[in-house]
This record gives structure tokens, sequence and C-alpha cells, in this order.
């Protein structure tokens, strides 16, 4: 998908934020191969694609993977050490690159910021220097979200069905359908009732 482009930099870092930030302050045109630790340590480890139109992420994808866009990111975000390989490679083919590929590759201009390096500062600069297209794709996408009742509604009935289907693997069930029990209470002892009930036993007012 993409061609191959010249090395600028290769190294292991800590937080991949800084390859991120690297890449948008020289304004790179060209992509980013992310070796998270599962990569460096395991030969079937996830490898991922971002690329960059004058720093800002356009499209992300796995190598030899299924994963594109969001979901190629949220699978980067590992734990540990990353290598990260930044790439110039020449606008013109780039961008043929970007105009074939599918929607679901790419990715609005913070998230690889905000997922991958969990820094929203980064994720703000990056959107203030995104064509302004972009930033309102990604606000977009935001709102119609945030709109979708239906679809919030969706999400909370997966998340009851999957705190009930854990319950169940726990044995915890019954706690969850059962009501909690009421303080038993010996009706004849008028003492007990009185720590249920502060008025019974009280006299009458005059």
């Amino acid at each position: 998908m993409i061609p191959e482009g010249s090395l600028w930099t290769s190294r292991v870092v800590d937080d991949p934020g800084e390859a991120l930030a690297d890449a948008l302050d020289a304004r790179l045109t060209g992509y980013a191969v992310v070796e998270p630790a599962d990569a460096l340590l395991l030969a079937n480890g996830t490898r991922g694609v971002i690329t960059f139109e004058a720093g800002v992420p356009v499209l992300a994808f796995e190598r030899g993977g299924d994963r594109r866009g969001d979901a190629a990111v949220r699978g980067l975000s590992t734990p540990g050490p990353t290598r990260v390989e930044l790439y110039d490679l020449p606008a013109d083919d780039l961008s043929a690159a970007h105009d074939d590929a599918v929607d679901a590759a790419r990715v609005p201009p913070g998230v690889p910021a905000e997922r991958l390096a969990r820094d929203p500062r980064l994720a703000e600069r990056t959107r203030e220097v995104a064509p302004g297209e972009r930033v309102r794709e990604e606000t977009d996408a935001l709102e119609s979200f945030l709109a979708d009742e239906e679809r919030v509604m969706e999400i909370r009935a997966e998340a009851r069905a999957e705190a009930r289907r854990r319950a169940a693997e726990w044995g915890l069930t019954d706690e969850l359908d059962d009501p909690a029990p009421e303080p038993d209470v010996d009706d004849t002892d008028p003492e007990a009732a009185r720590d249920v009930d502060p008025t019974v036993g009280d006299s009458p007012p005059e």
C-alpha cells in the first residue's frame, strides 16, 4: 500500500509520543513503523504503520494484520519499550496511497496522540496544524456518535450483558438479581423494633 521511503530516524522509546512529536515538529510527510514490546520480543508480535502528511497522521494499519484505523492504533498501545522508525516519502507517492486507501484505515488527526501516547496536549497541537476539513471530520464524527442515542443505549445494554456474563462466571448472579434483604427484626422485642424505627414504643404526645 505504501511505497518504501527513506529512513529518517530509528530509536527505541518508552513513550511513542516522542516520535509522534518529532514527526509533527518536522512536518514529516512519510510514515512511521511502530513495533511495540511484543513485536520486539516475539516474532509474531504486532507491527503497525502510521502515515503522515506534514506531520499530521492520516492512515493506520497493521502489517500483515486485519486491523485498520483506530483499532490498529489501539493494538499498538502496549506497555514497555517501542521501536519507532520514521521514513520520508515524496508527497506525490504518499498522496496516491492516501487516495486509494479505504476509509476504515483513516484516523482522525489527534487519535494516535490520544490512544498511543495518551498525550492530550500533543493531540491538541496536532489538531492545530491539521487541515481544517480533517479537524471538522473528527468533530463531526464525535458529535454524530454522541447524538446517536440508540447507539449509546446499545452500548449500555452490551455493558450490562457483559457484567452479567462475568457475574455468572464468578457465581455472583444472585447478588445482582436479588434485592437487599430486609433487617431481621423480632416483632415481640420492642427494643429491636426501636432500632429499626425510632418512633416505635414512644408514648403519644400529651
